[in-house]
């Protein structure tokens, strides 16, 4: 007795074709109690070919108490069970600002930790709980995600196993590798997961991994037999080197690619080795807009620009958020590579041809209510033949 609302979708053009644009958005991290999802109603207004969600599309955890005052709430405790996780996305999907913006363009989506269990590491749950249990959990888990996701057939799970690393080519415009640093990573190199500390002899062993020995090895051929333009790779979390200690030393978060440091230069030294200067990384997870230049050598600043990482905020984890901070500042100036930093809400939107590449940061500026007006905080232009970003446009208020 129900009618679903059209939608529509789009395939891709065909395999090698010329292509002249590819206009494109990606979002991550939309924490359901706290706040509301204006921005895809924004996003839903764009002109994009397609829409990359780079994880965290729901939050398990039971969230705040009815008693608490929250913009919304879960509809239960921390969801465990099949059933759970199917109500979770039933209520994640009730949001009309986000039906909007799936009703309107094809989805490409990344899982992270949260449809799971937060910080897990491959089969290692969160502060060490006993794995049967987690096994069984996240068998759960990757069955709801399945049913309620824009996912090939080739993803159907079989137990707490999924195939979720994947890539398509867009014409002959863009490879896109979509990335699992999730499923297959060693644990974190921490006492326990999301963790910021100096580098240890863990954390840089050239054994570790964050993607897994296959996985590794497809993304590598995949870039070397690759003549497509650019070379896209959404994912997770931060792959640029970020160190968090001012001055003297480093500080790096365990759970990012700085916690798997000997992986991540196995790839920027074949993207070395083949001269690729056309890497893009589009990368969610940390709530927070960074813009980086991915260096062939993160301590060498005058190494080579192999290509960017665009690191997207959330569409609500973290609240309303704030421009930027003295702290974040101090950040800046200690990683050079990196070129912005923006603490608010929203989604990221890219227009891609065969010799440029522009990123616009898309803003709200709260979302603990509804109905935000959207504004374009930075922009910035990659062309190619010239290694490096260029900041062509600068929103930030002055006081």
């Amino acid at each position: 007795s129900e009618m679903s609302p059209v939608g529509r979708t789009k395939t891709l053009p065909a395999f090698g074709s010329h292509v002249s644009k590819m206009t494109f958005a990606f979002a991550s991290c939309q924490n359901y109690p706290v706040g509301y999802f204006t921005a895809y109603r924004h996003m839903a207004a764009e002109e994009l070919d397609l829409v990359f969600h780079l994880g965290d599309y729901i939050y398990e955890g039971p969230g705040p108490a009815s008693t608490t005052p929250s913009p919304r709430y879960h509809n239960g405790p921390e969801i465990m069970t099949l059933t759970d996780y199917r109500n979770r996305y039933a209520l994640y999907k009730s949001d009309s600002d986000l039906q909007a913006a799936h009703a309107k363009f094809p989805w490409v989506v990344a899982m992270d930790d949260h449809e799971v269990e937060n910080n897990h590491a491959g089969l290692f749950p969160e502060n060490n709980q006993p794995v049967e249990p987690f096994l069984a959990r996240k068998a759960a888990a990757f069955q709801a995600y399945y049913e309620n996701m824009p996912l090939r057939s080739s993803s159907l799970p079989s137990g707490f196993t999924m195939q979720l690393y994947r890539n398509f080519n867009y014409g002959d415009l863009a490879n896109v590798f979509v990335l699992d640093t999730r499923q297959f990573r060693d644990d974190q190199a921490s006492s326990d997961k999301d963790v910021v500390q100096p580098p240890t002899p863990e954390s840089t062993s050239v054994d570790r991994s964050i993607m897994g020995e296959e996985q590794e090895q497809w993304l590598l051929s995949g870039l070397y037999q690759s003549q497509a333009k650019w070379n896209i790779i959404p994912q997770q979390v931060l792959f640029c080197k970020r160190d968090l200690l001012i001055g003297t030393g480093e500080e790096l978060n365990m759970e990012n690619w700085d916690g798997y440091s000997a992986n991540r230069d196995r790839i920027l030294n074949f993207a070395k080795q083949q001269g690729l200067t056309n890497l893009v990384v589009l990368t969610g997870n940390v709530h927070n807009n960074w813009a980086c230049d991915i260096k062939a050598d993160f301590n060498n600043p005058d190494s080579e620009t192999l290509g960017a990482e665009f690191v997207g905020t959330a569409i609500t984890s973290g609240g309303d958020g704030v421009d930027i901070t003295d702290a974040q500042k101090a950040v800046l100036a200690e990683n050079p590579h990196i070129k912005f930093y923006n603490n608010q809400r929203g989604y990221v939107r890219c227009i891609v041809t065969p010799d440029s590449w522009q990123t616009d940061y898309r803003i709200v500026p709260y979302v603990s209510r509804p109905g935000a007006p959207i504004t374009t905080r930075a922009s910035f232009l990659l062309e190619k033949g010239k290694p490096g970003l260029q900041k062509i446009y600068d929103g930030a208020v002055t006081v």
